[in-house]
């Protein structure tokens, strides 16, 4: 199989020979906040892993000195968000065409969700607005201390549209808490984040949190790719969908992923004490 290469403005992607892609959003002169093409490469490079085979686990950082700063408000200035009314427009074609707009970022947030290979978000400094999309549509989220939080689209006059109100409630299942940092746009610390359940850990210092990512990430590419990947689609779909539903799906999504060799490895495996060995995807 042809390696694949990774090439992105916006994005730093390296894989490791165990399986471990680490993607890194890197525009540090512009605190990484998200403009077109940064969003358009997220949306890429996470459809590309999900054909990747060799491709088992993905950490998701950013560099510079914090996660986010959020939307690119320059460019979003001279963009759909920025353009005011026109009396001459005819606001209903005008509208038609900002929501192809609007679901076509969602979609780009969406691939991180929809990627088969889990996502651990790694955060440092703050994660402001579209940040909370993101982080939100990952498995995983650890946090170095100085990590905070902001749902900040109210304070730009707008909703949160690509993810944070659809996925936050379900992330954290505290509705009071949700509605409470949606509507003020507070700053939430690193420890009121993981009190709430929105991170699964708090690490001193950002190295050491990206050493907990990357040291889950790798734990994650030892499995089973096939066992993982329906872990994740059924936990997805379990999620948005009745327990009856979820299971009678689960049923039948196993009649075939029950038929793969990976469960007699790992079954040897155990039985001799050894690491089991799976081939890709």
């Amino acid at each position: 199989m042809t390696a694949h290469i990774y090439q992105f403005q916006t994005l730093n992607v390296d894989v490791s020979a165990d399986g471990v892609a680490r993607v890194e959003v890197n525009r540090p002169e512009a605190l990484n906040a998200y403009n077109t093409q940064t969003w358009t490469d997220i949306g890429r490079c996470f459809e590309q892993i999900k054909h990747d085979g060799a491709v088992r686990s993905v950490v998701l950082s950013a560099s510079g000195r914090m996660f986010t700063a959020g939307l690119d408000l320059k460019e979003a200035l001279t963009g759909p968000l920025g353009k005011r009314p026109d009396s001459g427009d005819d606001a209903a074609r005008r509208g038609y065409y900002h929501r192809l707009f609007i679901l076509k970022f969602q979609a780009a947030i969406s691939t991180i969700e929809d990627c088969d290979k889990p996502v651990i978000a790694a955060i440092h400094g703050a994660c402001i607005g579209i940040g909370i999309d993101v982080i939100s549509a990952c498995d995983i989220r650890v946090a170095s201390a100085d990590a905070y939080f902001m749902v900040k689209e109210v304070d730009i006059g707008m909703a949160a549209d690509v993810g944070t109100l659809q996925r936050l409630p379900k992330v954290v299942g505290n509705n009071s808490w949700v509605r409470d940092v949606c509507y003020t746009a507070r700053k939430v610390s690193a420890k009121e984040a993981l009190d709430v359940g929105l991170l699964s850990r708090v690490l001193p210092s950002r190295e050491e949190a990206m050493a907990v990512a990357v040291d889950t990430a790798k734990a994650i590419a030892a499995k089973s790719p096939v066992a993982i990947a329906s872990t994740k689609h059924l936990l997805n779909y379990s999620r948005d969908h009745s327990v009856r539903e979820g299971l009678e799906y689960t049923a039948l999504w196993n009649t075939l992923a029950h038929n793969s060799h990976d469960m007699a490895v790992a079954v040897m495996s155990s039985l001799k004490k050894q690491q089991a060995q799976f081939p890709n995807l």
